[in-house]
């Protein structure tokens, strides 16, 4: 009879062990999703501001590229050319002290690629420096061919046509340097702009002395 009660207790005492034991696992189980629920959500919430991060920082690497380009305008522009020797000296003095403060910024977003995309990227630039490198050598062919380029890279109905061999290329690369190949097209067809303007300005004041010279030969 005693010994049956031992049991008996025994196997109580076992019960409200393990009953414990599931007790304490259940509660352990809820804290553990609890928190792994509100990492995610602060990560979530991390991934965002990373982009956000990332964003602002290409919009400040397109801003230095912008204020270099305008800066080179102004010290290569024509009216540079139609003023005294000492103001011009003066305003290239400026230029120059404003080049190299926006240099000092280094600014770099890099952009992560897979092997394939890296070859598109190599091929890509390797396309855009051929053409630039005979610029000089013919300017009308080299911007009807940039055209044909950035025709590929945008969404608008282009104007000519466009390079297919090329647009495949950058179909294959990363949607970063997809944006930063079309902003380099951008950048070299305004120079070129540019400097046709430049070229006929040129030749419109060539002609106009031409002409006031042979009136007074007259």
């Amino acid at each position: 009879m005693a010994q049956a009660k031992i049991s008996a207790k025994a196997s109580e005492a076992a019960q409200q062990q393990t009953g414990g034991q599931l007790h304490g696992r259940f509660y352990r189980s809820t804290s553990m999703a609890d928190r792994s629920s509100r990492l995610l959500e602060n990560l979530d919430q991390l991934e965002l501001r990373v982009e956000a991060f990332r964003d602002a920082a290409s919009a400040m690497e397109q801003e230095k590229e912008i204020l270099l380009e305008m800066i080179h305008n102004i010290q290569n522009s024509q009216d540079m050319r139609h003023i005294s020797e000492g103001e011009r000296e003066e305003l290239n003095l400026t230029a120059n002290r404003l080049m190299g403060r926006t240099l000092t910024v280094e600014v770099s977003v890099e952009t992560i690629r897979n092997a394939q995309q890296q070859e598109s990227l190599l091929h890509a630039t390797k396309m855009i420096d051929e053409i630039v490198n005979k610029l000089l050598d013919d300017l009308e062919d080299a911007k009807i061919r940039l055209m044909s380029l950035y025709g590929a890279c945008t969404s608008d109905v282009p104007a000519g046509p466009i390079d297919q061999k090329f647009q495949s290329v950058v179909i294959g690369c990363a949607i970063e340097d997809q944006k930063k190949i079309k902003r380099r097209l951008e950048t070299l067809l305004r120079n070129l702009e540019n400097s046709e303007k430049s070229i006929t300005l040129l030749e419109h004041q060539k002609s106009s002395v031409r002409q006031s010279y042979n009136s007074k030969q007259d």
